[in-house]
């Protein structure tokens, strides 16, 4: 299947350049570009793609709103946000995160991680780059945004223990194949609970996955 992916960037050079890169790959294509905030909310509704590879600071409507609506909207559902920014701080990552952004990345990361970073995204999976530490997600957590309520504990009544077991390893920040070699499983086997908890739970992704297992108490944050 081909990623579809939508360019959101006041920088129309860097557009183009991602451009030609992302469509030099068989299985990627760009349906669509933006100049600013407002833009990638028109366009995203108008094509759907799988993602938008969004800047925050843009003219107007800037990415971190975009975002905010994008991952409101439920007709979006299957549209996922990935935050390509210069701006690469701790406040910035947790407005990303709070606003539904699937991934962070710094824009001075390499070709060949953006591309790896994309098809990341798009499998479901969520993506921060390495300044974005486990540390900083739990900070994030601690204190999540006003107004924000805190799940109920009841929500995970549907899982089973093993959903619910590879949904609080997965919020320690292991991958599918870590999870798979402590406890002897194939990584095809912990990526299907992992789904079915999201399905369950109404997880867009495995970042959001995560949100609700700290906010439901399947784990404790640590410092």
């Amino acid at each position: 299947m081909t990623i579809t992916v939508l360019l959101a960037d006041d920088q129309a050079l860097l557009r183009a350049t991602f451009r030609i890169l992302i469509d030099s790959c068989t299985d990627m294509t760009v349906v669509a570009e933006a100049s600013n905030g407002a833009e990638a909310v028109t366009q995203t509704r108008a094509h759907r793609p799988d993602i938008v590879l969004m800047d925050i600071r843009m003219p107007g409507t800037d990415g971190l709103a975009a975002t905010t609506t994008l991952c409101a909207d439920p007709e979006l559902s299957t549209t996922r946000v990935l935050i390509l920014t210069t701006f690469e701080t701790e406040d910035y990552v947790a407005l990303a995160l709070r606003a539904g952004a699937s991934g962070f990345l710094g824009k001075d990361v390499t070709a060949d991680a953006l591309l790896a970073g994309l098809r990341t995204v798009a499998s479901g999976e969520s993506l921060l780059s390495p300044v974005a530490t486990r540390s900083l997600i739990t900070r994030f957590l601690l204190s999540p945004a006003p107004g924000t309520a805190v799940a109920a504990p009841e929500r995970l009544a549907d899982l089973t223990s093993r959903e619910r077991e590879m949904m609080a390893l997965a919020a320690e920040g292991r991958s599918n194949t870590e999870i798979a070699e402590l406890l002897t499983l194939s990584p095809l086997t912990v990526r299907t609970h992992i789904h079915r908890a999201m399905t369950k739970l109404g997880a867009r992704d495995r970042a959001q996955l995560v949100v609700i297992a700290y906010q439901t108490a399947l784990v404790q944050p640590t410092l």
